[in-house]
């Protein structure tokens, strides 16, 4: 396989166990070049890594290190600050954990190919192991975003496969202190989208893996809700004060190239 020049695999991680690992190879076996970033990780799961990237070469695998733990969105914008400097275009940003499709990922690459202006996010379509409060309590999250961008233009804000592009996504990231960790999915969807950026909403299957089978979650229930509510009290305020700038925004997505919406197939 021949790495690509522009698009890049950016795996963040942190503490997320033999699964990493798994997930690594399997995305190598489609794409090349892949970049882990691990964020402070303690339990030693990135270690296999560093013999995975001396038999792979640096043209397919690297493995990039935060001191600390400061969270996906943290870990993300330091991947994409090094993939710039290579200039990489595009980062497919994908999940260690397992439980986004790795069979998506060429599929994914190809519409950012044949649309390198866009967004192109996951719509998720969950298999039967969903747990249903997870399934229901994302709605909320839904609904405010597509308030956010007054219309349904974003299909799922909280599913974190997605091929962005990284000069804007950088851009943005690099001039607010928030979007680190939970809230980072739906920030980065919510402000590209005001700065003009297209999404493009494909379906994607999104598994949850059971604890007792090696599924990782570090979502604190309290901690991260809180994190939430905050981020859309943000939002919507900066909604109101950039109304007629937001609302040009979505006029100028829609005259250019109409999105998929959220209850359509691709």
């Amino acid at each position: 396989m021949t790495p690509s020049a522009t698009h890049l695999v950016l795996i963040p991680t942190y503490n997320t166990g033999p699964r990493l690992l798994r997930t690594v190879r399997e995305a190598l076996a489609v794409w090349s070049p892949v970049w882990v970033v691990v964020d402070g990780s303690t339990d030693g799961s990135d270690a296999p890594l560093d013999a995975l990237a001396a038999k792979e070469g640096p043209a397919r695998l690297r493995v990039l290190r935060l001191a600390q733990n400061s969270g996906k969105g943290a870990a993300v914008l330091h991947g994409f600050a090094a993939a710039l400097a290579e200039a990489f275009t595009h980062a497919l940003v994908l999940d260690a954990d397992g439980q986004h499709p790795i069979d998506h990922i060429r599929p994914f690459m190809a519409a950012s190919a044949e649309r390198p202006e866009a967004l192109v996010l996951g719509r998720p379509v969950f298999g039967p192991e969903v747990p249903l409060e997870r399934l229901y309590g994302r709605q909320l999250s839904v609904g405010l975003v597509h308030l956010e961008c007054l219309g349904r233009d974003i299909a799922d804000p909280l599913f974190g496969f997605r091929v962005y592009p990284i000069k804007p996504s950088h851009a943005i990231l690099a001039s607010i202190r928030s979007a680190r960790r939970y809230d980072f999915d739906p920030e980065l969807a919510v402000r590209l989208f005001w700065a003009g950026v297209p999404p493009l909403n494909l379906p994607a299957p999104c598994r949850y893996i059971a604890k007792a089978d090696g599924g990782v979650s570090h979502f604190h229930y309290l901690r991260d809700n809180v994190r939430m509510v905050w981020l859309h009290t943000r939002l919507l305020t900066r909604l109101a004060l950039t109304f007629p700038r937001v609302l040009s925004a979505r006029r100028r997505i829609r005259a250019a190239a109409p999105c998929i919406p959220a209850s359509s197939s691709p």
